[in-house]
């Protein structure tokens, strides 16, 4: 995978921004294009209320989940330049949602070298290397 050394505030900082396993932060996707800043990363700041740093792969029994959930990522808004996700996009979720989707037995695969390590202050490492993506 390619790193990219973004930063954690977005602004400069000269601090990189790791992954969950220490690190550097590698992309998430571009296309769909994810992340807060929308760049590919989940890289986060204190303004990011909903701390959207867990890179998961899309199923569709997630997908399904969060729909359910009152979070519906499937459906397309051109307005907000968001295609909709499918099985199998890559996309930067709230760490909080894929926690609850964990415990609802819904919780989508993890990317752990595009995971922000902020993701530790909510989900427990263990928890995200049990649910690790195969290598694509």
């Amino acid at each position: 995978m390619i790193a990219i050394n973004h930063t954690r505030s977005g602004k400069g900082s000269s601090e990189a921004a790791r992954n969950v396993l220490g690190g550097p932060l590698a992309p998430c996707s571009f296309s769909p294009m994810t992340g807060f800043f929308r760049d590919g990363c989940c890289r986060t700041r204190q303004d990011d209320a909903g701390v959207h740093t867990v890179c998961a792969v899309m199923t569709a029994d997630f997908l399904v989940f969060t729909v359910e959930a009152g979070n519906d990522l499937v459906t397309p808004h051109p307005e907000w330049n968001f295609p909709g996700l499918v099985e199998g996009d890559q996309w930067c979720l709230c760490a909080a949602r894929w926690l609850e989707a964990y415990e609802a037995g819904h919780a989508p695969p993890v990317v752990l070298e595009a995971t922000h390590e902020k993701t530790l202050s909510i989900v427990p490492l263990e928890l995200l290397k049990r649910h690790a993506a195969s290598p694509r």
